[in-house]
């Protein structure tokens, strides 16, 4: 997964494939991105023509979730967060509660963080 990288258009067709499409149109840019999607198996067609996630694709859109959660939990805080991504993110200990409500990064958390900065920016 880590050597299969996404553009913006492909993460927002996973988006829209988790949410649902039609099977008769699934819109510009699912078409643009179904064939590539395909073909790292993170999307599929099933038999009666439907558009699916894969689990694969279920975790890429997981973990791009629990890396904005990280970034906006940085600035704020107070930012909300998916309970699921919030559940995630304190098993393995990269968010701790702070008095008064909220969230603060945890040492491990702030790694993190750095860690997807320095390949990001190593990508480019």
């Amino acid at each position: 997964m880590k050597n299969e990288q996404l553009t913006t258009d492909e993460y927002d067709a996973l988006e829209l494939v988790r949410r649902g499409v039609k099977r008769d149109n699934p819109g510009a840019c699912v078409g643009r991105n179904l064939k590539r999607l395909s073909g790292i198996k993170m999307m599929e067609t099933t038999r009666d023509g439907r558009i699916v996630l894969t689990e694969k694709g279920q975790q890429v859109l997981f973990l791009r979730r629990c890396i904005a959660s990280l970034t906006a939990l940085a600035d704020d805080p107070q930012a909300a967060l998916d309970a699921d991504v919030l559940r995630f993110l304190s098993l393995k200990s990269h968010i701790a509660p702070i008095d008064g409500g909220g969230y603060a990064l945890t040492d491990k958390g702030r790694e993190s963080l750095e860690d997807i900065a320095r390949q990001q920016q190593a990508r480019k």
